[in-house]
């Protein structure tokens, strides 16, 4: 999909699932952080807005820009490759991206390069249902498989959990029924 058509893809997100990202999801992600943190995929700028102290990047320059009229920090990224200086962040976040690409080795990577020793990582992917409604998404992911590529990246699991609650009957049924890993660069915590 080009950047154009999946900008405006993004942009017809329901009001209820705006609410659902600012007053439930959002609040969840953010106990996981603290400090400086990166939203790889930042799409529409949704987390950035919620969160001070976050920085965006995403290879959409449609929702780039969408992000810098908003005020928001933002920059556009190519070929995996983070324009950041090792070290430079306490906590990234990887909402809904892993499945839009087919080996996410080189973009984590480069995530486990800018984070701080003892940085977080959060990673959400979706359930089946939400995995079916996007013609981009590439690979469907278990919690057995983002196990298996976090740990092949090097982080260190934290804790699993699922969103917006964990009944396994939401998965097929509810788009934003999401399986979500923190993870850690191991190192001391700042």
């Amino acid at each position: 999909m080009d950047d154009e058509s999946y900008f405006n893809y993004l942009r017809r997100r329901s009001f209820k699932g705006a609410i659902y990202r600012r007053w439930w999801l959002y609040p969840r992600l953010c106990r996981y952080f603290t400090g400086k943190v990166l939203d790889i995929g930042c799409g529409l700028g949704d987390f950035l807005a919620h969160r001070p102290s976050t920085v965006g990047v995403d290879v959409n320059s449609k929702t780039v820009a969408w992000c810098q009229q908003r005020g928001l920090e933002a920059q556009l990224i190519a070929n995996d490759t983070l324009p950041f200086a090792d070290a430079s962040y306490d906590g990234a976040l990887l909402d809904n991206v892993l499945e839009h690409i087919r080996d996410p080795a080189p973009l984590l990577k480069e995530t486990m390069r800018v984070l701080k020793p003892g940085g977080r990582l959060v990673a959400g992917v979706p359930g089946l249902c939400g995995f079916a409604y996007d013609v981009d998404h590439k690979v469907s992911y278990t919690e057995a498989d983002l196990l298996r590529v976090m740990q092949q990246a090097g982080f260190t699991k934290d804790k699993i959990f699922y969103m917006p609650l964990h009944i396994k009957w939401l998965d097929q049924r509810l788009r934003q029924y999401c399986l979500y890993g923190v993870f850690h660069k191991e190192g001391h915590r700042p």
